[in-house]
């Protein structure tokens, strides 16, 4: 039976690897920065999703050492036990009147965040719909869900019509993202709210990318739009430049997540200090405003000195793909610019579909505007 496992393993590693896709980390120093170091090199890093820059901040790291020294290293239980102090109840009612909702809810990750609000919440004759483009969490999450999971084509709101009209009248959950990861394009929260009303729909947004960086005052996607869904996810490990996330919604909602989310009853909460550091994280986001500006100009920058170039896409957030098509092109090209000193990932499937091969970079306040024409001029001579 052993040996049943050992050949598993071993044909998959090896198909992997015939058809390019293998992957495998690398030890990177500093990748938290604007510049990342490998194997002594030094590299201007467009790999990162801290987009605005307080991953690596003195700011945000003192903050962090104060939460240290006044609640130690660890929460030291689930938050229903022990686990549950001052620091999350006072991030948690920050985060809920920043973004104007009842209450939120602290878990450990946006991946745990997603998935326990679609376990805990879909029964068996729920209908779920989900953009096709959805994270990984989000699709998961759907297919293990007791409930019908139907995917609309990406930002098709007829599509989205056409399925919800034909949910039987049963109880039906929308999800989408505000911003999608790999195409670093908007969802377009405005319609896709308006027809989950007429239709009597809930409407769940993961805003992970958008969290921070868009909106007035870092809002994100929702606030961009003037739409509040009935549940907002929000996670820390882009804007916030930390790592954790929340789910946003209503007392009763909140309630039943608290009771019902295995994620949450069954695992040990976050440490009060990253808690109290994401408080602090939460108060920069609100008032340096420089830094979204500043990804303003870095963006209008990338776009105008990449115009016309085949394959980039222009987007309105610090995500930036350059389709390459061919998965091996893709780390060719990567490669190339890692030996100019440009630290680049080549986005292969299954993450992206067959034929879709990109670049992701993404921008960070951090970036220098010599930064991104040392970017812009070496894809321009690769292309």
């Amino acid at each position: 039976m052993k040996r049943a496992f050992n050949q598993r393993i071993s044909s998959a590693l090896t198909q992997r690897k015939q058809a390019g896709l293998n992957r495998s980390r690398t030890v990177i120093e500093q990748g938290n920065q604007s510049r990342l170091v490998v194997d002594g090199q030094s590299y201007i890093n467009f790999s990162g999703n801290d987009y605005l820059g307080l991953a690596g901040s003195k700011e945000l790291t003192q903050a962090w050492q104060q939460g240290l020294s006044l609640y130690g290293s660890g929460s030291g239980a689930s938050p229903l036990v022990t686990g549950y102090s001052k620091p999350h109840a006072d991030l948690e009612s920050q985060l809920a009147e920043w973004l104007g909702f009842d209450c939120a809810l602290l878990f450990n990750s946006g991946f745990s965040a997603n998935q326990a609000v679609l376990f805990s919440l879909l029964e068996k004759g729920d209908t779920l719909l989900q953009d096709k483009l959805n994270h990984a969490s989000l699709m998961e999450a759907g297919i293990l869900s007791p409930a019908t999971m139907k995917r609309f084509k990406h930002n098709d709101i007829s599509h989205l019509t056409k399925l919800l009209t034909m949910s039987d009248n049963s109880p039906s959950l929308v999800v989408t993202e505000g911003v999608f990861s790999m195409d670093g394009d908007l969802s377009p929260l405005s319609d896709i709210a308006k027809v989950a009303k007429e239709t009597n729909a809930w409407l769940m947004v993961d805003d992970a990318h958008g969290c921070g960086v868009l909106g007035n005052n870092g809002r994100g996607c929702c606030d961009f739009y003037q739409v509040t869904p009935d549940i907002l996810i929000v996670t820390f490990g882009k804007g916030f430049g930390l790592s954790g996330a929340a789910v946003l919604c209503n007392h009763e909602c909140g309630d039943y997540l608290a009771q019902f989310a295995r994620h949450h009853v069954y695992s040990t909460a976050m440490p009060p200090a990253q808690a109290h550091a994401l408080s602090h994280a939460l108060l920069m986001i609100q008032q340096q405003e420089w830094r979204r500006g500043k990804l303003k100009e870095l963006n209008q920058q990338f776009e105008s000195e990449l115009t016309g170039f085949l394959g980039a896409v222009k987007t309105n957030t610090p995500i930036k793909p350059i389709i390459i098509g061919e998965a091996d092109k893709a780390m060719n090209v990567s490669t190339a610019l890692k030996n100019q000193g440009l630290w680049t990932t080549a986005i292969r499937p299954p993450t992206v579909p067959t034929g879709t091969a990109r670049l992701r970079i993404t921008l960070s306040a951090n970036h220098s505007q010599q930064d991104i024409t040392q970017l812009t001029q070496a894809i321009t001579e690769l292309g």
